[in-house]
């Protein structure tokens, strides 16, 4: 997918121009081939779509921990980004948080620095320990209003299977690759031992026990020990 392709969907104004706009953006991340597409594809979606936004990121947030932020469109985003601004916090307990100047005050904490006036952070995925959240910027006060909200839960939806479906994939093609490489390592030690496939396989698993090594990682090992 190209940029170009996304610097195309332009911002609407009725709900024809939002179905082919929304469309267009599930069609688009759901073309992503890893997780990383996908959230880089969402964050320049977002400033595409919502309106207001001129910068946008995706963070991961742990209780207690730093945050990370994984995908951004400038790197303004990335450095303003910090675990003690309030709407991580808030993000635990609501799936939207919205932050805009009060009477011209600018954002609180280290947005402040940046220039960043208005807020609008939503929730991607979350459990008791961690949260991944899409967050637009603005440089504008109250730049987010109920219209650009209710548009923002419509795209983090999108956003969300496509990333849940994107992560089974890798998933799956992540286990049929360990499978071959434990049976290529089991293969490799059957002949250098002159054992059966169980015997080579429990050889292959008690090695990793006592390694404290994952079996994959041990296969890989065998493996390019016997390429080379």
């Amino acid at each position: 997918m190209a940029s170009s392709d996304i610097s195309d969907l332009e911002r609407f104004s009725d709900g024809l121009e939002l179905a082919e706009a929304l469309t267009v953006a599930a069609r688009q991340l759901h073309e992503t081939t890893t997780p990383h597409a996908t959230l880089s594809t969402a964050v320049r979606l977002a400033v595409h779509l919502l309106p207001g936004a001129e910068h946008a990121g995706v963070s991961e947030l742990e209780r207690g921990e730093s945050l990370r932020t994984v995908a951004w469109t400038d790197e303004v985003v990335r450095d303003a980004e910090n675990p003690g601004l309030p709407h991580w916090e808030r993000l635990w307990t609501s799936p939207v948080v919205r932050v805009a100047d009060d009477n011209g005050t600018p954002a609180p904490g280290a947005l402040s620095g940046y220039g960043l006036r208005s807020v609008l952070s939503m929730r991607l995925r979350s459990d008791k320990r961690r949260l991944t959240a899409l967050t637009a910027y603005s440089r504008d006060p109250h730049a987010f209003d109920e219209t650009a909200t209710r548009l923002g839960r419509l795209l983090t939806t999108h956003v969300s299977l496509a990333l849940n479906s994107v992560t089974v994939r890798e998933q799956l093609t992540e286990a049929m690759h360990t499978r071959d490489l434990i049976g290529q390592a089991t293969g490799i030690l059957m002949e250098r031992l002159d054992i059966d496939a169980a015997a080579a396989f429990e050889s292959l698993v008690r090695a990793s026990q006592r390694e404290n090594t994952k079996l994959r990682d041990l296969a890989r090992r065998i493996v390019r020990s016997a390429d080379g």
